[in-house]
């Protein structure tokens, strides 16, 4: 249910991170059924989650419920699939997708019509503002490094939780949702319970209430040897990791002659309950000097290199081969000398898997910026040659010979600022998503006649950008008869044009969204679109009131009747603005119009609230 991701801000100031896309679920809400209307009301078998999700990437998390073992080029066996978690999703860096042998047939489905919507709008309820990063989890709002909890599910904002100001030392860097497993036997009363794990500045893990911010476990990771900064899933709501900054000698020690070999560390646990796992190094001896970033995602351990190559192992393997000694916290251990008590201060974790030779690599690839995507059925990968001149041209190969599918290059050709991106689609479909400025297509794979080895990309559908008033002519004529050229052409995401900013998959009710802006004037004017998947019909409009600023980072998540949009300024201003969908029976108050509205000021635990 969350529209973030793919944004061209966001993508470029996270291309070093690694991530996995989440695998999502099917149920399809009734409280938005007045959204949209079926035409033809028939019964179709839904979609089955599957072992792997549908992707994982450069800089977000993601799930993955089988293990990995034998050539990547396998598909998983089948297993049942995991919540959707909360982390934001597909940049196109690394992505494996699901196959979709392992799901049921997709089906041809009514095409679906518009004729609820007259009946219900979105309407801007409210909006506040920060001075710190503000953060959406499940329906909930963090402010202040999540020291003030709000319940966006009201219309009026209800504070579930406002706590004192942290100091410096206790500054959060990374959260994660943790929420119950339907089905299973827990030890405490409060796992049942949706909860937030932390990461603190000092290196301690802690499990705090989703409702009320009190801490229910604390675990402390090292010492000073290094620092933790970023938490992921690897399977999701099961298996996390904590991953180090990247360990970096100071400039005298360097100059001193003194080796730094070991990169990065990455901590593993299980959740619910919280269980340690194991720690290794990534050691530059074992995987070389040129090592960039690492993550574990999908029980695949991923190694990203500056010269564009990226190299996938079995994390599982590595670790039942290198595991030199299991630990549970809380207990006392003796280790290298060292005696204390497992996730306790001041002694933390022991670093327990260590890699002595270099692991089986399952498969590697070399992309420009480490843009490598796994997908389809059969499997297929998506990489960008790497050289700068071939940026925005997308190869697409087979992962069992590495032989280009027919039509496998995709270029737009597009003349823009940003370029345009690619990704394998999050239904699980096996199909492709190739976003320009003005364009949307949806890709499917084919099989060639007469060769049943190799693939064909053909388009589904598209989906493109309102540009009917744009006019553009390389020549003109004036009133007096001379011709005039033009020495230039408007850029293909031009402001003022109608340009596709962020676009993404709504799990629940099969929706393709699109947020689409236009600069009029001085202001940006957004809306938020919903198209049928399997057609690419428009189905809903939702304008979002305020300015839209293309220079400013942007998010929008779109949960049950809720859209959320969390704007980042310039000098670090943050503002979020909540949309709630209502009953249009009153024909005459157009709240959802582009019209001023009187504002009404509010303050509450501390902080004001804007009611439109």
């Amino acid at each position: 249910m969350y529209l973030y991701r793919l944004t061209k801000d966001y993508l470029s100031q996270h291309k070093p991170w690694f991530s996995l896309i989440n695998d999502v679920g099917r149920a399809t809400r009734v409280l938005l059924l007045s959204i949209i209307y079926i035409e033809e009301p028939r019964s179709f078998t839904p979609l089955q989650d599957s072992g792997y999700p549908y992707g994982f990437c450069l800089g977000e998390t993601c799930p993955v419920n089988s293990e990995v073992t034998g050539n990547i080029a396998d598909p998983p066996d089948s297993s049942p699939g995991t919540p959707h978690p909360t982390q934001q999703y597909p940049k196109p860096p690394v992505a494996v997708a699901d196959s979709p042998s392992q799901v049921s047939s997709r089906g041809e489905r009514p095409p679906l019509s518009a004729k609820g919507e007259e009946s219900t709008k979105f309407k801007n309820v409210w909006t506040t503002h920060s001075a710190s990063p503000i953060a959406y989890e499940r329906g909930r709002i963090y402010l202040d490094n999540y020291q003030c909890c709000i319940s966006s599910i009201a219309q009026e904002p209800r504070i579930l939780y406002q706590k004192p100001k942290c100091s410096k030392s206790e500054k959060i860097e990374d959260a994660l949702l943790l929420e119950c497993p339907l089905g299973e036997m827990l030890p405490s009363p409060s796992d049942y319970k949706s909860s937030l794990i932390v990461l603190t500045v000092q290196n301690w893990l802690l499990r705090l209430s989703a409702d009320s911010g009190e801490i229910l476990e604390k675990i402390y990771l090292a010492g000073s040897c290094c620092k933790f900064r970023y938490l992921s899933w690897d399977t999701p709501q099961e298996v996390m990791v904590v991953k180090s900054s990247q360990n970096k000698l100071p400039a005298a020690a360097r100059q001193a002659g003194i080796q730094q070999s070991v990169l990065f560390y990455l901590a593993v646990f299980q959740v619910l309950p919280l269980s340690f796992v194991g720690m290794l190094e990534i050691n530059k001896k074992i995987f070389g000097n040129s090592v960039t970033d690492v993550a574990v995602s999908n029980g695949i351990l991923i190694v990203m290199y500056s010269m564009g190559l990226v190299r996938l192992y079995n994390f599982q393997a590595i670790c039942e081969q290198f595991m030199e000694q299991p630990f549970d916290l809380g207990h006392e251990f003796n280790w290298n000398g060292q005696v204390g008590v497992v996730g306790k201060y001041p002694f933390g974790l022991p670093c327990n898997i260590k890699i002595t030779d270099t692991p089986p690599l399952l498969f590697e690839a070399s992309s420009l910026e480490n843009a490598f995507q796994i997908g389809g059925y059969p499997w297929h990968y998506i990489i960008t040659p790497n050289k700068k001149k071939h940026k925005g041209v997308f190869h697409i190969c087979s992962l069992k010979d590495n032989a280009l599918a027919k039509n496998g290059i995709q270029d737009m050709k597009c003349c823009s600022l940003e370029p345009d991106w690619i990704y394998f689609h999050p239904d699980m479909s096996g199909r492709i998503i190739h976003v320009g400025p003005n364009l949307i297509k949806v890709l499917k794979f084919k099989e060639v006649k007469n060769n049943t080895d190799q693939m064909e990309i053909v388009e589904d559908f598209t989906v493109v950008a309102n540009r009917e008033n744009c006019v553009n002519d390389a020549v003109t004529v004036t009133a007096s008869g001379r011709v005039v050229k033009k020495r230039f052409n408007l850029l293909d995401d031009d402001p003022e044009q109608e340009t596709f900013k962020i676009v993404d998959y709504e799990d629940e009710l099969d929706l393709l969204s699109a947020v689409a802006v236009t600069e009029i004037g001085a202001d940006g004017k957004a809306h938020l679109d919903f198209h049928c998947n399997d057609h690419g019909i428009l189905l809903k409009s939702i304008p979002l009131l305020e300015s839209w600023d293309v220079t400013y980072s942007h998010e929008v998540y779109f949960d049950k009747d809720l859209v959320l949009h969390i704007e980042q300024k310039p000098n670090r201003r943050f503002s979020c603005y909540v949309y709630q969908m209502v009953c249009d029976a009153d024909k005459d108050d157009e709240c959802s119009s582009h019209e001023k509205t009187e504002s009404v000021f509010c303050k509450k635990g501390g902080r004001i609230f804007e009611y439109i």
